[in-house]
């Protein structure tokens, strides 16, 4: 049985991980007859936003704390991730994936990635092992491999920053799949351009099925 690392990056898609894709990339990693363990940096999340009211609450939020939330409590501090007992690695959008997990959301083309998160992601470009990242989650691509071929979407803003970072971005429709052949790399758009579940659900299902396949 193959096996996933899955980068969660809180709770919530406006300070955390989004939850649909989250839970939707889980699922179909058991579909596929695969297993996962769930990760997050043991971190003070950025902020914390009212998901009622998308007003910025005052509370303080663990990054770590959160994600638990959305694996039923089994999830690890992502320092614990071993690259050799995984096959793949999955990372989820939101915009924690954004605020969190770099600070792309507010730096942009001047964005920086968290210590631990690129130590972990890098394990798995620099052993060969497919990946996938979705929504907003490819931000973090730039930081861990040279011209990656991505897609968010069709924002051109937001493509423009990530080619600046040192991607090279491709265009690309809600369900549809961009595949970096050399690197073993997946991206979709999901909630980058998803209008309802079952949008980011056409994706999604994609690319869980085509990280499987490179694996």
């Amino acid at each position: 049985m193959k096996k996933v690392a899955v980068i969660l990056a809180g709770c919530g898609v406006y300070d955390g991980s989004e939850i649909n894709e989250a839970v939707l990339t889980l699922l179909h990693i058991a579909k596929n007859g695969a297993s996962y363990q769930c990760f997050a940096p043991d971190i003070a999340q950025h902020h914390t936003i009212n998901h009622l009211t998308g007003e910025e609450a005052t509370d303080n939020r663990n990054v770590l704390v959160e994600a638990a939330r959305i694996a039923r409590g089994e999830v690890k501090a992502i320092t614990e991730l071993d690259v050799t007992q995984f096959d793949a690695l999955i990372v989820p959008g939101g915009f924690g994936a954004a605020k969190n997990l770099s600070d792309f959301a507010i730096k942009g083309p001047q964005a920086s990635i968290n210590a631990d998160v690129l130590h972990a992601c890098k394990a798995f470009a620099n052993t060969n092992k497919a990946a996938g990242y979705m929504c907003i989650a490819p931000n973090l691509i730039p930081f861990i491999y040279q011209q990656a071929h991505l897609t968010i979407g069709n924002d051109s803003d937001t493509a423009n920053a990530l080619n600046t970072l040192g991607a090279q971005h491709v265009t690309c429709a809600v369900d549809d799949i961009v595949v970096d052949q050399q690197y073993k790399l997946v991206t979709t758009p999901a909630y980058m351009l998803a209008q309802s579940i079952l949008d980011a659900d056409a994706g999604i299902a994609k690319l869980v099925s085509e990280v499987l396949a490179l694996s």
